[in-house]
């Protein structure tokens, strides 16, 4: 089994608990209008490991993660999702938490693959970052190109299966930050039992110059960090 991976990253401090080694997988479905990682779209730009090649380029610095542990990020993780549940596999054989951030898009509530294909993940996962990009379905689509309904149903899916959720929610000025979509974010965060912690990620446009390198337009331009009263106010909405 191979998977097309795009980076790792040794000492990771902002993709869950502790000192972690993230793996950033290649291939997305979304087109994310703030993602700051385009490079990570498409499967053929990435570099190709087995399960085993990236335990063991883990495993060198298993004594700094051990306090943490391993992330596997992307573009979208669960596009190979095959490849994520056999690396954990090998990861709890050797007794590091493991951690998946994801979007949830390619839950599919209604086909018996892919909810077998997401119940064998889980039970080798100790943590799920979920990013909920918008709480609304047009919104959503707006923003990404996507589904909010597989997002949706895959929260509850880990809900009722009590695997433990970090939701993440990029705070983006005009897009994502009124008050009445962080309290409709909210309400959809109060249904969900095992929520652990709530993260408000400021936009930021760093990515920017990525998309000129590729060729691709960069929909944002001009759009501003948020403030630190409108950052508050949000972790205030979603934390209260």
């Amino acid at each position: 089994m191979q998977g097309f991976i795009h980076s790792f990253e040794s000492f990771g401090t902002v993709d869950g608990p502790g000192i972690r080694f993230v793996a950033f997988m290649q291939g997305c479905p979304l087109r994310c209008k703030y993602c700051h990682n385009p490079d990570t779209w498409e499967f053929s730009a990435g570099k190709t490991y087995t399960p085993e090649e990236v335990l063991k380029e883990i495993l060198k610095y298993k004594s700094y993660i051990k306090s943490g542990g391993v992330t596997v990020s992307g573009g979208e993780p669960l596009m190979q999702i095959e490849f994520v549940t056999q690396l954990f596999k090998l990861l709890k054989k050797e007794g590091v938490h493991t951690a998946v951030d994801t979007s949830g898009v390619t839950f599919n509530a209604g086909n018996e693959r892919s909810v077998k294909a997401h119940e064998e993940l889980i039970k080798f996962t100790d943590l799920v970052l979920l990013d909920i990009k918008h709480a609304d379905g047009e919104g959503y689509r707006a923003l990404c190109g996507g589904s909010l309904n597989n997002t949706l149903n895959f929260a509850r899916f880990l809900s009722e299966n009590g695997k433990d959720i970090w939701i993440r929610h990029v705070l983006v000025p005009g897009i994502t930050d009124d008050d009445a979509q962080l309290l409709k974010l909210k309400e959809i965060i109060k249904t969900l039992k095992t929520v652990k912690k709530v993260e408000v990620l400021p936009y930021h446009n760093m990515g920017e110059v990525k998309y000129e390198k590729l060729g691709f337009n960069y929909e944002l331009k001009g759009v501003q960090p948020p403030t630190k009263e409108r950052i508050a106010n949000a972790r205030r909405i979603l934390n209260g």
